[in-house]
């Protein structure tokens, strides 16, 4: 059996070789870096998958917060509504842009925001909510789509991990994440479903005026040449980036859907443990990851380890060299540079709990059978004393 990875991209990287390395060499025989035909080509294919009318690239994912952000014009002061258990990127950019972050828990089955903590934290001062499509599935969208409406709140989708996935209405028609508020934004970090070889990310929407704002905004508030009509910044997907994005675009379905296979076969192992409480689909999946499934893309597979230390058990598969992570360790009400005497305890039951349960497994394109049969055995074998 071969080493087992958290994330194997190396192995990924194996299969599209060719297509990868030729679409590399073009870029650079070209010299176009910056800005050049490659980009443009990937925004137009990245917009026909998505189906939305506007893809805006830039350097990474949290610049495509923050420049979403910026795009909307969100002032100092203003609220903004977001998940408490979630990669710090997200209250960070509100924090930069002297926004003022309002956390709130989130759901204990799916790990997303918490609609009922949503309409209790909105103010007078609230512009805006940023739902976060937690390890690949979608936040409850239409219920968050009916509460900004009555409040007249922007909607910003974090689509940093579920791109792919489909969200699924309660009339039965479907929208790919990141395209369904007034604006998604996304990363292409390396181990992302659609991942870059470098720093990487974008920006979508469907409201020509606000695509306009943003295509200035990411690049020194220009539209002419030394002409700054708006306050921008530096954020642009390099040509080279665009060009193994592109590379890979055509495979992100097989890609999500070898993940659901691999989630599946975890499910299968771990079925009949009462201490491991599985991922649950929430959005018309049913819980089974069945052949047809599109509602969850697993860009992490994140168990909750009840009644037993979790802790231990990361150092027991270590010891094993099995790879995992906790994500997230500490929730962001916690994190020094986020506290804030507002927050209460109690409002944060499920995220402090979840800081003790979570442990998310290896979960890539290239899991083998032998790999999945390796790594639950270990976990059960400790499970069971």
């Amino acid at each position: 059996m071969k080493k087992i990875q958290m994330v194997d991209l190396k192995g990924q990287y194996s299969e599209i070789k060719e297509v990868v390395n030729a679409s590399i060499e073009n870029v650079i025989e070209n010299t176009a870096f910056i800005n050049g035909p490659k980009v443009h080509e990937f925004q137009k294919n990245l917009e026909d998958y998505l189906g939305v009318k506007h893809v805006i690239p830039c350097a990474n994912g949290t610049d495509a917060l923050q420049i979403a952000m910026m795009g909307l014009g969100l002032k100092p002061g203003d609220e903004v509504i977001t998940a408490d258990f979630t990669f710090a990127a997200t209250v960070e950019v509100i924090a930069l842009l002297n926004l003022t972050p309002v956390l709130v828990d989130v759901n204990e089955d799916d790990f997303n925001i918490d609609v009922e903590a949503v309409k209790k934290a909105i103010t007078p001062k609230t512009k805006a909510i940023v739902p976060v499509h937690l390890f690949g599935q979608c936040a409850n969208m239409e219920a968050i789509l009916k509460i900004a409406k009555q409040h007249n709140l922007f909607v910003i989708e974090d689509n940093a991990q579920a791109i792919g996935a489909n969200y699924k209405f309660g009339d039965g028609t479907k929208a790919k994440a990141g395209t369904i508020g007034d604006v998604g934004a996304t990363s292409f970090f390396p181990s992302k479903n659609l991942g870059a070889y470098g720093d990487g990310g974008a920006i979508f929407t469907n409201n020509d005026d606000l695509a306009h704002t943003i295509r200035g905004i990411v690049n020194h508030g220009m539209y002419k040449r030394y002409h700054h009509d708006v306050v921008g910044v530096n954020s642009r997907l390099d040509s080279i980036q665009a060009a193994v994005l592109d590379a890979k675009l055509p495979k992100l379905d097989a890609y999500n859907t070898s993940r659901q296979s691999a989630a599946r076969k975890y499910n299968e192992a771990f079925k009949n443990f009462k201490n491991i409480i599985t991922p649950k689909l929430t959005n018309g999946c049913g819980d089974t990851i069945c052949d047809t499934c599109d509602c969850h893309v697993f860009h992490q597979y994140t168990l909750r380890i009840k009644d037993a230390n979790r802790d231990a058990l990361v150092k027991h598969l270590n010891e094993n060299g099995i790879p995992c992570g906790v994500y997230y360790p500490i929730p962001l009400h916690k994190q020094k540079a986020y506290l804030d005497e507002r927050y209460n305890e109690t409002d944060f039951k499920v995220t402090n709990q979840l800081v003790k349960d979570v442990i998310s497994l290896p979960m890539h394109t290239e899991l083998e059978d032998e790999q999945i049969e390796c790594i639950t055995s270990t976990i059960i074998k400790f499970i069971n004393g």
